[in-house]
């Protein structure tokens, strides 16, 4: 009896462990905060008389804003929302990539899901990724220096 008691406590313990654990609290990427992005990327894009592909992706590499720009070659579509999932992927910009194999590592280019060209960039709130900017459609330099511009608008 004593020993039944013993593991019932026990149980009631355990259960009371697990149900209590936290879970994590981070900040996400909304729409709106998407198309802020994309309209800042588009502003620096028109600027310059630039004709470009914007996406956004979430942490988890999943589209949720895109914006061809009139007369942009539709090859930009999935170059810029690869870049973006590079992004958000590596936790780091493409740039860095297309740096790495510049540089010899060769390997690079090898990595699933990864198209190591500029133009991705990650979106960082309080130091944690919470998506990515993918530009395409002018020179790489170009599309960095877009999907940068994107990243100045201010999120809280």
């Amino acid at each position: 009896m004593k020993r039944a008691s013993i593991c019932v406590i026990a149980v009631a313990l355990l259960a009371g462990v697990v149900s209590a654990a936290d879970l994590a609290t981070k900040k996400s990427l909304t729409l709106a905060a998407a198309k802020a992005i994309a309209a800042a990327a588009a502003k620096e894009a028109a600027a310059n008389k630039w004709t470009m592909v914007i996406a956004i992706v979430d942490d988890g590499a999943n589209l949720v804003y895109l914006e061809r720009m009139d007369d942009t070659q539709i090859g930009s579509v999935n170059i810029a929302i690869a870049k973006a999932e590079t992004a958000v992927r590596m936790k780091r910009p493409s740039k860095a990539l297309e740096d790495a194999v510049a540089g010899g590592r060769n390997v690079v280019m090898t990595i699933p899901g990864v198209l190591p060209v500029e133009g991705g960039v990650p979106i960082v709130v309080e130091g944690k990724v919470i998506g990515a900017i993918g530009v395409s459609g002018m020179s790489s330099q170009q599309d960095g220096l877009a999907a940068a511009a994107g990243l100045k608008v201010p999120l809280k």
